[in-house]
């Protein structure tokens, strides 16, 4: 019988290492002393748009309205015709006293959103920069927040986990996995050590040090794009710190074969990106190994694993997230665990991803080598 839990045991183990990260957040985030206010340089603020959002307006001001002592905000589309413009110019009237620029234009990478940040890149003017996506939403001290942790010397890059709202019952499915799987994973990755790691919510750093990284150019043609940044100038001696700051991102799909294409997406990018890390997916997620057990009458493993399940995803997607709607959710994990396995299973069966309106070709370094689509 002891045999038998040697089977289960490593997927034990990381539930109980994803436990043991949330409980390690939580400390932080209640315990950690503040640093101190006088650390507050001029800020740049870069977000590349394409298209509209369920919360576009509501994301745009909450980024303007910052207690923050200097900071500009840049906004960049591909051309003049996208739909945000409108809402930059909606903002701008409604902020006079907030430095922001709307710049048109994209240099020629093949990774677009890339481009475009390239491009605000001749314009910001701060010494540290704040990229964050379209959709993402903040309070007052979140510019404070993200940039405090620069001010220590062998911080590269500052990011943040993100709390899902969901605006359709497809994109409900999908935040409840990113809430009790994927916002977990990243919270192991923080406690067990990993250096190089980054989420489009939010990267905060310095420009010298993307600068003598290589600059936005360095990564245009990655398709894991925020990864890359954090990995280049975690790579000159820096290290990633997970901020204990959460911020909102907004998820619209309409339908199920959209959220599917996302999460796909997602899972390819992985594979180029960490195939090692990719591979091993499966011992994260517990309810394959929770069917087995059953399978095989191990009875007393399959009842431990959910327990050690069940409380990772109420402390990942209740208290570490701060989302209430988890609450009535986070006991169908494991129902998202056998799902995730399919996208796990199904990312292996080709390098094409859907991206927005775009067809993408992925190498196995990540490079994006094809990209055909409006």
């Amino acid at each position: 019988m002891r045999a038998i839990w040697l089977i289960f045991l490593p997927a034990l183990v990381y539930q109980l290492l994803a436990i043991a990260a949330a409980l390690n957040h939580l400390r932080r985030r209640y315990t950690a002393p503040r640093r101190p206010q006088s650390f507050a340089p001029p800020v740049s603020i870069l977000k590349p748009l394409r298209g509209l959002d369920p919360n576009t307006y509501d994301a745009f001001v909450s980024q303007a309205a910052q207690q923050y002592p200097e900071f500009e905000l840049l906004f960049g589309v591909a051309d003049q015709s996208d739909p945000a413009v409108t809402e930059v110019s909606r903002l701008e009237q409604q902020f006079p006293a907030v430095r922001i620029r709307l710049i048109a234009g994209s240099e020629a990478l093949a990774n677009g959103k890339v481009g475009v940040l390239a491009r605000l890149a001749q314009y910001a003017q701060n010494p540290v920069w704040v990229v964050n996506d379209s959709d993402i939403r903040v309070n007052e001290r979140y510019l404070a927040e993200v940039v405090a942790p620069l001010a220590e010397e062998d911080v590269g890059v500052v990011t943040c986990l993100y709390r899902p709202r969901a605006h359709t019952l497809p994109a409900l499915w999908e935040a409840l996995g990113i809430s009790t799987d994927f916002m977990p994973s990243t919270l192991v990755a923080q406690l067990i050590g990993v250096r190089e790691f980054g989420l489009g919510s939010t990267l905060a750093f310095r420009a010298q040090d993307l600068a003598q990284a290589g600059g936005f150019a360095a990564i245009g043609d990655y398709l894991a794009d925020d990864y890359q940044l954090a990995k280049r100038i975690t790579q000159n001696g820096k290290r990633a710190l997970l901020s204990t700051y959460t911020v909102e991102t907004s998820l619209g799909d309409k339908t199920w074969s959209g959220s599917w294409q996302h999460q796909l997406r997602w899972a390819r990018t992985i594979r180029a990106s960490k195939g090692g890390g990719h591979a091993g997916l499966p011992f994260t997620q517990t309810s394959v190994w929770i069917v087995l057990a059953l399978a095989i009458g191990a009875k007393s493993a399959a009842i431990a694993l959910l327990i050690v399940r069940l409380l990772a995803a109420f402390l990942g997607g209740c208290l570490v997230l701060e989302n209430p709607l988890m609450a009535a959710l986070f006991w169908l994990a494991p129902l998202w665990d056998l799902y995730a396995f399919c996208i796990w299973l199904t990312s292996y069966g080709g390098r094409e991803v859907r991206w927005r309106d775009r067809s993408l070709q992925i190498a196995r370094d990540g490079r994006i080598v094809r990209n055909t689509g409006s």
